[in-house]
């Protein structure tokens, strides 16, 4: 498999073909051992610099898997974008080891495969999801400070379910890691004593979905 598009102009690639052949609004470059992935201002992309095979992969204006924000202006411009714009993830497909132990802890699942996916925010049906989930968050807070976790979990299922994945990769009974990404956000509010006193628990998640 190399790119997949599923409903509401979902797609997801693998890696090596992303990086060879960059989508519109991208440009990738070698630099040394590493790949230094310029995107533009037109797509959201939340990856973190990670290492592949022999190369570190650097998204250069990307926001990070975890983006913080400290103001009302400052979720506002997020949600304007969440809301319209294309959204990359860096997503790994792994053998399903995750629940296995040793005397040192938990084992780390063996990466299979790694995939871009991207999801149109201003798609219809994305951006009702994420805009319901949204005013939920907001409705259940009042000048706290919280995260919300952004789950793309589901609509990658939908691959092993449409035989999207390599008989190869299924036999290892795979799962999907580093499926979400995370809004966090800081209240100025003085009153918001849970966080300064470092006791903030209040953490929400979003999850997505893909219709047919």
């Amino acid at each position: 498999m190399t790119i997949n598009t599923l409903p509401n102009g979902t797609t997801v690639t693998e890696l090596g073909q992303f990086l060879k052949n960059p989508p519109e609004g991208f440009t990738v470059k070698a630099v040394g051992s590493a790949y230094q992935v310029q995107c533009g201002e037109e797509n959201l992309v939340f990856i973190d610099k990670f290492h592949s095979g022999d190369f570190d992969v650097v998204f250069q204006n990307s926001l990070g898997r975890k983006l913080k924000m400290h103001n009302l202006w400052e979720y506002t411009s997020m949600r304007k974008s969440l809301l319209s714009k294309r959204i990359y993830v860096l997503v790994s497909l792994c053998e399903q080891n995750m629940l296995e132990a040793s005397k040192k802890g938990p084992i780390q699942p063996r990466v299979l495969q790694e995939y871009v996916l991207s999801i149109n925010g201003g798609n219809p049906m994305m951006k009702w999801q994420m805009e319901k989930g949204l005013d939920w968050t907001i409705s259940s807070v009042a000048g706290e400070s919280y995260r919300v976790e952004i789950d793309l979990s589901e609509i990658l299922q939908s691959l092993a379910a449409e035989g999207l994945i390599a008989e190869n990769l299924m036999k290892y009974n795979p799962t999907w890691k580093d499926a979400s990404f995370t809004l966090k956000y800081y209240s100025d509010a003085l009153f918001d004593f849970p966080h300064w006193f470092g006791r903030s628990k209040r953490s929400f998640q979003l999850r997505l979905i893909r219709n047919t």
